[in-house]
Order: C-alpha cells, then structure tokens, then sequence
C-alpha cells in the first residue's frame, strides 16, 4: 500500500463521520456462498466490516493503521483486529473463507496482494473487492466534485475497474445505487477525511474549506440543520481462487 493508503489515522474521526457504509445487497452478493470467517483488509473505522457482520460471518479486520483500527474497535466491537498490509497479511494459510477490501483496492500492489490474498484464502475462496462511487448525475453532487476533484478510485472505476493478479481469473460484477442523508457537517467530514485533504497544504485545504462553505450555504437543504439526498452507485467486484492453486 502507499504512503497516502496510510494517511487516513489523521483523520479517523472524519472518516468515521463522514464516510458511507456499504449496502447489504452489495455485501451479500460479494458474499454468496461464503461459508467461514471473513478477513477485511484495508477495514479503516470498520465500515465494510459492519456490513460483514450484518450477513453473520465472523470477521477479522486487518489495517496498517493502529489509529483506524483503534476506532473501528471502539465502532465495531464484535470485530478481532490484526495490523497488517494486503501485501503481507498476518493471517494464516487457507485461513479463512473471504478476503474483502472497502475502498482500498486501489492503494495495493495488485499481484502481491492477488498472491497473498489466494494464500490466506481457502480453496474456492472468494476475494471481494467494493467501492462506493458518488453519483453525480445529481447537479449538487457535480458541483461538489468540481470542488474537490476526483480521487485515485473514482478514477479507476471510470477507467473500467479494478484488475486482480494471478492466480484470479475474471472478475465478476455488480452495481447498485442508493441514497444517504447529508448534513453539512457530515458532508465537511466526508471531504476531509479524503486523502488528497489530509495531506495536502495547509493553504489548499483553506482555500478548498472556503469553496465547500460557499457550496453549502447556496444549496437548499444544507443550510443549517437540513439533510440533503448524498447519492452513490456501489460498485463490487469477485473473484475466486482456484481449488488446485
């Protein structure tokens, strides 16, 4: 994973804030057939692991960020934790039944993670991958993006999607779209707990707060305690490892 893969503790509380969960349906469908404990590689604050969860599958939820997991611990308690890479996870061979990334796949080596995800996975283990992409056929939505630009993932789905590396053969997909209420401060929080904010300059992350706020007050439902419609369209991905790899 990348330096900025690993910027995201700085700015924990916002992302658990102010980043989307997953929709049941994406996660379930990543999921079908999984019998056995799931690993989330790349877990952040435990958003793609509270879905997990919520389809009863036991989960361990790997970060190389102490700060992340030290919040999703204090958000997903029934979670266990273990720090580690996609690259060099600290799991055991044929260990469990699913490796799934939220939002991270596109910070890791491809085919050392590919390799390391199809040996902690067992035979016929599934590798899901699943991002949430903000929908901007929405005029405020589109507004917001020429603000904030587009991040590494955004741009790699508009590029036709991830790849995986052996010994994963195709990848199989599924979309689905859905609504969550913003507020002005959950929208604030959601921008800065994006990498290219955390680690950027302090004169850009002031000039780009100014360009937010000016949004905000000029788009109905955001102005004081309001809630706006914040719409996305989940991309996710599968693939399984081979019985004989």
């Amino acid at each position: 994973m990348t330096d900025r893969s690993t910027s995201f503790g700085r700015a924990a509380a916002d992302y658990a804030r102010g980043r989307p969960g997953y929709p049941d349906d994406a996660v379930a469908w990543m999921l079908d057939g999984v019998a056995g404990r799931v690993a989330d590689v790349g877990a952040g604050t435990g958003k793609l692991t509270a879905a997990v969860l919520r389809t009863r599958h036991d989960v361990v939820a790997v970060d190389p960020d102490p700060v992340m997991l030290a919040t999703l611990e204090a958000h997903v308690p029934r979670a266990a934790v273990a720090l580690g890479r996609a690259e060099e996870l600290p799991l055991a061979d044929a260990s469990v039944a699913a490796v799934v990334l939220g939002q991270a796949w596109h910070w890791v080596d491809v085919d050392t993670a590919s390799a390391e995800a199809a040996r902690v996975l067992a035979p016929g283990g599934t590798l899901g991958l699943v991002w949430n992409i903000r929908d901007e056929r929405d005029p405020w939505m589109a507004s917001l993006s020429r603000i904030i630009g587009h991040s590494t993932a955004e741009r790699l789905i508009a590029d036709g999607g991830p790849r995986v590396g052996a010994p994963f053969g195709r990848l199989e997909t599924y979309e689905t779209s859905w609504t969550l209420p913003a507020s002005a401060s959950s929208l604030r929080a959601l921008v800065h707990s994006r990498s290219a904010y955390i680690t950027a300059g302090e004169a850009y992350r002031r000039d780009l707060d100014a360009a937010l706020d000016s949004l905000i007050a000029r788009t109905p439902g955001l102005d004081g305690d309001g809630l706006l419609p914040l719409r996305y369209v989940t991309h996710a991905y599968r693939a399984l490892v081979p019985r004989d790899a």
